[in-house]
């Protein structure tokens, strides 16, 4: 395979790649979480750990330092904790796919020089490995909710669809974010401080009902609202999706994917000769 001849840039060409790779992906995806924990004592036990101390360390500073409560809800510090690990379940995903995008081609530079690579799967192994933390997380979410109040409603099971257009979002962005972080250094930097004020004006910490009726419309610009507000629609008040705006979500949510991958291929020739 030539690394500087054209590669294909449709939808196909991705899926058929994706499959053809998934032994390799899978594997990719496995040293990417054991390496993360490598050498240390827990191993594994830390994706446990990590959700449950974020988990009280939030419902300590927002529910009793801050007093906050969420519109809608009850006075339970618990309740308020998993409202808010609801929301950051989806954005954590979000953000460590894009803060590690812009790295993924420039630290794995022998697969472009060296080696015969399908460097699209990148991307893909980074979300992989990010997915697993957050379905650990989930668990964790899970557990404490069964604990302190009973077996959520069915439509918890609708997160599943909710993590459709996530994922087809994520990607995209990803696969943009990697080619330019070739050509753009700055670009991990930036990146960085994008995300950082994207979980502020993202409903993370607040619902979208507790702005202004002004501030809104331009808060649900953002799709990220839309995936946050219906994961904790599905997940804490048993509310069922809004298809209409699910189907939307997740047609823009491909043609993002798509136009990150085609980017990603029509860029790619020339990687080998930056790095």
């Amino acid at each position: 395979m030539n690394p500087h001849a054209p590669q294909s840039v449709q939808p196909q060409a991705l899926i058929v790649s994706i499959y053809r790779n998934r032994r390799l992906i899978v594997d990719l995806i496995k040293r990417e979480v054991v390496g993360r924990y490598k050498g240390s004592t827990l191993g594994l036990l830390w994706s446990f750990f990590n959700p449950v101390l974020m988990l009280a360390v939030y419902t300590f500073l927002f529910s009793v330092v801050f007093k906050a409560r969420w519109l809608g809800g009850s006075d339970s510090k618990v309740e308020f904790a998993l409202i808010l690990f609801s929301g950051l379940l989806m954005f954590n995903l979000f953000s460590e796919v894009l803060n590690r995008a812009p790295g993924l081609i420039l630290n794995n530079a022998n697969y472009v020089k060296k080696v015969i690579f399908p460097l699209e799967i990148l991307p893909v192994v980074t979300l992989g490995a990010a997915a697993f933390h957050m379905l650990v997380s989930l668990a964790v979410w899970l557990i404490f909710f069964l604990v302190f109040f009973s077996v959520p409603s069915w439509t918890a099971l609708q997160v599943i669809l909710i993590f459709v257009p996530l994922v087809l979002m994520t990607l995209g962005l990803a696969w943009l974010l990697a080619s330019l972080g070739v050509y753009l250094r700055d670009v991990g930097h930036v990146i960085g401080l994008v995300t950082t004020v994207l979980m502020f004006l993202s409903p993370v910490f607040y619902p979208v009902a507790a702005l202004p009726e002004k501030f809104r419309a331009i808060m649900y610009l953002n799709p990220l609202t839309y995936i946050i507000e219906d994961t904790r629609n599905v997940m804490i008040w048993g509310k069922s999706l809004d298809w209409f705006h699910w189907g939307s979500l997740t047609a823009l949510s491909a043609l993002i994917a798509w136009l990150g991958f085609a980017w990603f291929q029509k860029t790619r020739k020339g990687f080998a000769d930056v790095l």
